[in-house]
């Protein structure tokens, strides 16, 4: 049974798009990935993305995505919104995937800007759209310019917005500006997808964050949300400028190279990156250990 949810929250307020546990091997980790998103969980997080970037999905396969949405299903799902990445550069194959997610289990999907090919905005709207048409579960956008070469123009997200199983988006195009117009426009329940702007983001109307960041430090995450909402800014203020050096030091590279190096210094389940992604040198992980020192994380 999926955790309870609002229209205003549909998927939780802390979101992390959780790293994808190997072993040594290079195999899927379910035991890992259990024990992971337990932890996470237990942390304060209320929604985990499965199969996102983060994830590593560009290297797993759609049945190792399946079987990875089940196992984390079976470990927190009465407690927290698991949510599917489906999204890729090719229609059909979202369709596939997003069916398969529901199949699965899960109870939402997040769906990617096609990247590469880059579709003009009716072939964006008409992607989305028939992933939305696929399957009853609720889908959030994912808007990364940086990654996918196009944005979703705020009137592209107006006209998705009025499907009704299209409900949020996650913003990671980095522009306040648009953010405030897309959000007083369509509706959606906003997520911060970049972990610098999760404050700037809720004071333009996000309602929560899906982050990476949040493998480490889910309860400041979770303590500056609450303080902003409830009319606190100079706390929640204080909580973003503590974890500036954790935001810094975090995405100084790829941020699944840098998160699985965190979760290893912590001893929790991680394992190896497939390639492209490496791990990170000994120079790297001095200088992570830094930044996470800087914001306050224990290792």
């Amino acid at each position: 049974m999926a955790p309870t949810s609002t229209p205003q929250i549909p998927f939780g307020r802390i979101l992390t798009a959780m790293v994808t546990p190997f072993t040594a091997d290079g195999a899927l980790d379910l035991d890992g990935a259990q024990r992971l998103a337990t932890h996470l969980v237990d942390a304060g997080n209320d929604g985990l993305i499965i199969n996102g970037t983060t994830g590593e999905s560009p290297t797993t396969s759609d049945a190792e995505k399946s079987e990875l949405v089940r196992a984390v299903l079976e470990a927190v799902g009465d407690r927290a919104h698991i949510v599917a990445g489906v999204g890729t550069n090719d229609t059909h194959h979202s369709i596939e995937l997003a069916r398969a997610a529901q199949k699965a289990g899960a109870h939402g999907l997040l769906t990617v800007t096609p990247y590469y090919n880059k579709p003009p905005q009716e072939g964006l709207y008409r992607h989305f759209k028939a992933i939305a048409d696929a399957t009853e579960l609720p889908v959030m956008l994912y808007d990364i310019p940086g990654r996918s070469g196009v944005p979703i123009t705020t009137e592209t997200i107006v006209r998705l917005a009025e499907h009704p199983r299209i409900v949020a988006n996650k913003d990671a195009k980095g522009d306040l500006g648009r953010a405030s117009w897309a959000i007083a426009q369509s509706g959606l329940a906003w997520y911060s997808g970049d972990d610098m702007l999760n404050l700037p983001l809720l004071s333009v109307g996000a309602v929560g964050f899906v982050s990476v960041v949040g493998h480490v430090v889910t309860p400041e995450l979770r303590a500056m949300a609450e303080a902003h909402v409830s009319g606190d800014v100079q706390k929640a203020l204080e909580i973003h400028q503590k974890l500036l050096p954790v935001f810094t030091g975090m995405f100084r590279t790829q941020g699944v190279m840098t998160t699985k190096a965190a979760l290893a210094l912590q001893g929790l389940p991680a394992g190896p990156l497939r390639p492209p992604m490496v791990e990170l040198s000994p120079e790297e992980t001095a200088q992570l250990k830094i930044d996470l020192a800087a914001g306050g994380v224990e290792l």
